[in-house]
């Protein structure tokens, strides 16, 4: 698509805003029941597709992506009237006669690029949110996800006029033309470099975003961790989508003393879930392409590998990978793995393993196992990170009840349930005046009984 065609789709999307049509909230909640009979209808081409892009599994393919929109569909269209009414608040004395309240407000036209390792859940699940908050939309999924990418296109012109909703597809040529245009809001989900651009581009523009990055996610193993549970649940969010997950355990960071204990029963769990030879294994994922797979190879020290390590380039999948006694300064450790790489790295006390943490950039997630309250308040409470678990991995994206974002290097704003409906929204601050008393102080000129009364309802 070149960049007159994405220019008319703007246009025509502003100017389809801009007749009111998608500010009835009824009108929302049939786009909202149209696009999840359409999901529903194609949930097998959905799978076919995330199997061709990803190897995902049916079961995964609905657990982590299909079933997380559902979700979230149903529950705007349960919230949804709630969330887009007027909110009356209190009105000050000096205003009284006045009835003060919030009116949210859809930006108006907004743009939603997805990443490619959830490209069905991370490109629907912010439109949903979209929908519901009375926007319309331009969605652009990863190039690197064509089948899912196409599906995706196909559901959505199945649901909705060009005007209302529209899927760009392409590289990077389109992604350039559609930073140039003037969005109302833009939501990207990727790379932190990537991610650069966009507010880069945004800014031109005045523009809001949200970004949703990543970064490298401890998880810390504090000495009173049930390790059997713990190394069960490291594995399974490790693991999870071949490690293709922005909120996976990037390292685990695990007390000196229960290290040895804890890498037995990762290596039971690796082997109790995937089974001795994963790569043969037909539910196993692959490496979404060459380019990646090579970069994820060429962080594997082999000196280090006390599990796994073999890889197969031709089905681009590579094994649940344990390297043992990491440091922060191997490779492994100095960009986000994105991959089933595990680096096992050790600290001697909590304090340590936080000034470390801290001096690092903001992680998307954290996650702690530890019995010790005391232990699990402090790291919660001293570390900067977007969101995390306390005893598990990863499900806390899986609500909609908690909004779900970064923070600092990992990202800006967050969505999902009420939060997303806000992130798609502007929050109109009004306040309704009678008009049938006007009190004369205001005006000039100003007396002194005046500035009294002024003093006795302003302090």
């Amino acid at each position: 698509m070149n960049e007159q065609e994405i220019k008319h789709i703007v246009i025509n999307q502003r100017k389809y805003f801009n007749t009111g049509a998608t500010l009835d909230v009824d009108a929302r909640i049939r786009a909202l029941k149209k696009l999840r009979e359409s999901i529903l209808k194609h949930e097998d081409e959905i799978n076919k597709a995330l199997k061709r892009d990803l190897g995902k599994s049916n079961f995964e393919s609905y657990m982590c992506e299909t079933g997380l929109v559902l979700s979230e569909i149903s529950y705007m269209l349960k919230h949804i009237r709630s969330f887009a009414k007027e909110k009356t608040v209190m009105t000050p004395l000096a205003q009284f006669l006045s009835r003060s309240y919030r009116k949210p407000s859809p930006y108006g036209t907004v743009l939603i690029m997805s990443p490619w390792n959830y490209p069905f859940l991370l490109t629907l699940d912010p439109l949903v949110d979209a929908i519901a908050a009375g926007n319309t939309a331009v969605l652009k999924p990863s190039a690197y996800s064509p089948c899912t990418g196409k599906i995706v296109s196909a559901i959505i012109r199945e649901c909705f006029e060009e005007a209302y909703i529209c899927v760009v597809t392409g590289g990077r040529s389109e992604n350039t033309c559609l930073l140039k245009e003037h969005f109302d809001y833009i939501f990207f989900t990727g790379s932190q470099a990537v991610g650069k651009e966009v507010m880069r581009h945004a800014s031109e523009h005045l523009t809001p975003v949200t970004l949703e990055l990543g970064g490298k996610s401890p998880c810390l193993v504090e000495k009173s961790a049930n390790l059997k549970l713990a190394a069960k649940r490291i594995v399974f969010g490790k693991f999870l989508n071949c490690g293709q997950t922005c909120v996976a355990p990037d390292y685990v960071y695990c007390d000196r003393t229960v290290k040895d204990k804890l890498v037995k029963e990762i290596k039971k769990q690796i082997q109790k879930q995937f089974g001795k030879e994963p790569l043969k294994r037909a539910d196993y994922g692959k490496i979404i392409n060459e380019k990646h797979f090579d970069r994820i190879t060429g962080l594997i020290n082999p000196s280090k590998v006390v599990w796994g390590g073999k890889s197969d380039r031709g089905a681009q999948k590579i094994e649940p990978t344990v390297l043992d006694n990491a440091t922060f300064g191997d490779a492994v450790m100095q960009e986000e793995i994105f991959g089933p790489l595990m680096p096992i790295l050790t600290f001697d006390t909590l304090d340590e393993a936080i000034r470390n943490i801290q001096s690092m950039a903001h992680p998307l997630a954290l996650y702690i196992f530890s019995n010790d309250r005391q232990a699990v308040r402090k790291v919660t409470s001293r570390c900067g990170f977007g969101g995390g678990c306390v005893n598990d991995t990863v499900i806390h994206l899986a609500t909609c009840e908690m909004g779900f974002g970064g923070f600092g290097e990992s990202g800006m704003g967050s969505y999902h349930g009420k939060d997303g409906f806000r992130t798609f929204s502007h929050e109109k601050s009004i306040v309704d005046k009678k008009t049938w008393l006007d009190l004369p102080m205001r005006y000039q000129p100003y007396k002194k009984v005046h500035s009294k009364l002024v003093r006795m309802f302003l302090k």
